[in-house]
């Protein structure tokens, strides 16, 4: 189904009249939050990481970064990342609870998808069946198109879609993901219609952004940053413009003043994993994502560092369920 724009649009209207953030779920609203309990753990056995999207997106990329730095600190272990991409994750996830509840599988997890995707009715899980132990990073929005388009900034793309509406196609991993509810808040925002094409992930995406056989693309940072030269972005969904692209305007600059967003990834496990194994786990990715090698990392590719251990897990993730509930009610999901 298609988000229900024209709920969304006069939501973001009154927010516009009234001079008020009304919709909190496309806002950074929380600080950075880390453990108390750093302590050193390692596995005794190979862990088995699951992603939910093909290779060659910002999963696949984060996951790659965390295998070289549990080798680091657990140089007895491999990390042996395995591939279950499908329905925009919700494959992986709807199966993830049957895999053995030891502490040695993890799977990779997404904020909107998780809450987005049961609300719409058509996968096989519901957020509840989801165990979080770590959130790691977010990646902000960004739109971008190939180099050789014809669209040199944000203004000529919106004037090309005012003119000619439905005619621009619009990229992006997965349906009722961060992707699809970026496209279609850019839509709302600046008044255009433009063409969702859900992919099964960013790799997948890639192919036919740089192929030019979608004109644009609504994804994330690290995918700017690791393919420059060969696609040009046009505007981001960050508080100040990103070091590494300056010439780069922010939606706020655009007009959007509460546009700074993403998805946000982390790891997840079985239900029937113990409460002592998922603690150990937190700790690892603790250690990992608190480690300078990660942080210089995190700033070349465009990822933007958070430490949600399983102390603040409950919190952090009541907050964030409401907000996105209610940022779904407004995108019309769930409304056959």
């Amino acid at each position: 189904m298609r988000f229900n724009t024209c709920i969304l649009n006069k939501v973001w209207t009154a927010a516009i009249h009234f001079g008020m953030i009304v919709v909190p779920v496309f806002s950074l609203t929380f600080s950075t939050l880390s453990s108390a309990d750093n302590s050193q753990y390692c596995p005794d056995k190979n862990l088995q990481y699951w992603q939910a999207f093909p290779p060659g997106g910002e999963s696949d990329l984060s996951a790659r970064h965390q295998q070289v730095l549990i080798k680091k600190k657990c140089p007895n272990i491999e990390t042996i990342i395995q591939y279950k991409a499908g329905a925009g994750g919700a494959l992986m996830w709807s199966q993830m609870n049957s895999l053995a509840g030891d502490g040695l599988n993890v799977v990779g997890i997404n904020f909107p998808h998780i809450v987005f995707q049961p609300i719409e009715g058509t996968v096989q899980y519901k957020t509840s069946d989801i165990t979080p132990v770590f959130w790691f990073h977010y990646t902000p929005d960004i739109l971008v198109v190939p180099v050789n388009s014809p669209y040199k900034t944000f203004a000529d793309f919106i004037a090309a879609a005012k003119k000619d509406p439905s005619s621009i196609s619009v990229g992006g991993s997965g349906l009722n993901s961060a992707n699809h509810a970026a496209h279609e808040r850019l839509d709302v925002s600046f008044g255009i219609k433009t063409t969702y094409i859900p992919f099964k992930g960013t790799g997948d995406m890639t192919t036919s952004l740089l192929g030019s056989q979608v004109d644009s693309a609504m994804t994330y940072t690290p995918f700017a940053i690791n393919n420059k030269g060969r696609v040009r972005a046009l505007a981001v969904g960050m508080e100040k413009r990103h070091p590494l692209m300056p010439d780069v305007p922010t939606f706020k600059e655009l007009g959007v003043a509460t546009w700074v967003d993403g998805a946000y990834r982390g790891i997840g496990v079985p239900k029937s994993t113990s409460p002592e194994q998922i603690k150990k786990l937190s700790q690892l990715w603790m250690q990992i994502n608190t480690d300078p090698e990660m942080k210089e990392l995190a700033s070349k590719n465009g990822f933007e560092l958070i430490n949600i251990g399983s102390e603040q897990m409950d919190a952090f993730m009541k907050e964030r369920i409401q907000l996105y509930t209610q940022g779904a009610s407004l995108l019309g999901l769930g409304k056959k």
